[in-house]
């Protein structure tokens, strides 16, 4: 087990450091010149976008669609692994979060979009789609999406679940001395009322959990900063004045990352890694680039909104609890706010550890099943499915799954290789979705989709069937 947990280690480093960075940054830098950085130019207009209405009553809405996917990435990652990355960068590693979240904003617009183009209708007249589904199409070498939906079930539906869960009965066993079985058996039963209840259920619950638990925390934070009003410009001080110096820098290239640095989960706010497509597919929009920007603006929502909270109360609370060699990940952010707010501040991160990987358990679950969907399975199999999720939830709140976290991080590093490499080649066809979008903006009109009017998009006008009825 030792040795497995050595190669495992050693691969999630090769892939993480010489080939998922590199590739991150790379194409994120490509997009946001082709899009003359218009994931950030664009910020406003995507905050009107995510609260537009669905004519379609049985449709998904563009805000639930975003909150699928804010459900997933938004985790417990957030609160752990930004106090690792400030652990092993200083808080100089905040400042390149904010850099590559911008950055990335810009790859997360063309997956996001692809998903659109690409997706496909259900036959109760909702969406689903995602790398999967935009491999198949375009790239015609159906081992690609195959092999992607084969991993993000397995990562996302089991191994990132039972990660979640672990950490729930840890936060609850630690401040309530509560059995983890107990806290198990809990949480699976409100996970199968759930997503036993299928894509609306999913989309109505996390519409309401989201915002709940984000502004719960982001209130708690911003207490925390009025009350330590004098101490907000050295905070920011220290943010910039350590971001240029060699450990910040490389800490906080690799604390875009939440969990331990580069390895402990996937980036942050998932931006190109494959995932969110997914979820932001099944929104009923005119235009795909409407999506597009609207998962754009997630990235902030997860790095510039909540991973800095986490490292504002981090860096306030002093470098005596984040380089304090007793504490690490948890133990940080706990030591932060008990030190600010009290020892009560220790339960209400239980609670809001909860609501964080619990809304994950969700996010996750659905990512599987829409590549369930994606390989071909119909009900019957998608059901035991969903059972095998419960169950390594209930595994995870019981057992000690550090190695699943580094077989999880090989999993997913070729899973978002293989998103990488698609965008590389098709990414193409988003930017010239977007201009389209904007060219119609300019018009005075509310843009609507039509393919056939995208030159590079011809070519696939048999594979983009979800337009049709907007012909």
């Amino acid at each position: 087990m030792e040795a497995f947990k050595e190669l495992t280690g050693f691969l999630s480093d090769t892939i993480y450091t010489y080939m998922l960075i590199p590739l991150l940054l790379g194409l994120g830098l490509y997009f946001t010149f082709k899009i003359k950085g218009g994931q950030f130019r664009n910020i406003g207009h995507a905050v009107k976008l995510i609260s537009a209405k669905s004519d379609n009553k049985d449709a998904i809405s563009p805000f639930k669609a975003f909150t699928i996917s804010a459900a997933s990435h938004i985790g417990t990652g957030n609160i752990v692994g930004v106090a690792a990355a400030i652990s092993v960068g200083g808080p100089g590693a905040v400042f390149w979060m904010w850099i590559t979240a911008l950055i990335g904003g810009a790859s997360s617009f063309v997956e996001n979009t692809l998903g659109q183009i690409f997706k496909e209708t259900n036959p109760d007249g909702t969406f689903k789609g995602g790398p999967g589904y935009y491999m198949n199409k375009t790239l015609k070498k159906p081992i690609l999406g195959t092999l992607f939906s084969i991993v993000i079930c397995v990562v996302y539906g089991f191994m990132f679940n039972a990660m979640q869960a672990n950490t729930i009965a840890s936060g609850f066993t630690n401040s309530f001395d509560v059995a983890p079985w107990v806290i198990g058996l809990i949480v699976i039963i409100i996970a199968a009322f759930i997503i036993f209840g299928g894509l609306k259920r999913i989309a109505d619950i996390t519409s309401l959990l989201v915002p709940v638990m984000a502004i719960a925390y982001m209130a708690m934070v911003l207490f925390i900063l009025i009350t330590n009003i004098t101490k907000v410009p050295h905070m920011f001080g220290l943010i910039f004045s350590e971001a240029f110096n060699f450990k910040a820098g490389f800490g906080g290239l690799f604390g875009t990352a939440i969990l331990n640095g580069v390895r402990r989960g996937l980036f942050s706010n998932e931006a190109g890694m494959g995932a969110v497509p997914n979820a932001s597919s099944v929104a009923d929009v005119s235009h795909p680039a409407k999506q597009g920007l609207i998962q754009a603006l997630g990235v902030y929502l997860d790095t510039i909104l909540v991973c800095s909270a986490t490292a504002f109360v981090v860096i306030i609370a002093g470098e005596g609890v984040y380089t304090n060699p007793e504490l690490q990940g948890l133990g940080i952010t706990q030591a932060a706010l008990v030190s600010e707010l009290g020892p009560w501040a220790r339960h209400f991160l239980t609670f809001c550890v909860f609501m964080f990987a619990f809304s994950s358990v969700i996010g996750n679950y659905y990512y599987g099943e829409n590549n369930i969907l994606n390989l071909g399975f119909g009900t019957g199999a998608l059901n035991i499915y969903r059972v095998l999720v419960l169950g390594f939830v209930f595994l995870g709140s019981i057992g000690d799954f550090s190695v699943v976290w580094n077989t999880g991080d090989v999993f997913m590093g070729i899973m978002a290789v293989i998103n990488l490499i698609a965008l590389m080649v098709i990414g193409k066809l988003a930017v010239a979705t977007y201009y389209d979008y904007f060219d119609q903006l300019k018009q005075g009109k509310d843009p609507v989709f039509v393919p056939e009017n995208i030159d590079v998009l011809k070519p696939y006008l048999s594979d983009i069937t979800a337009w049709n009825k907007r012909k």
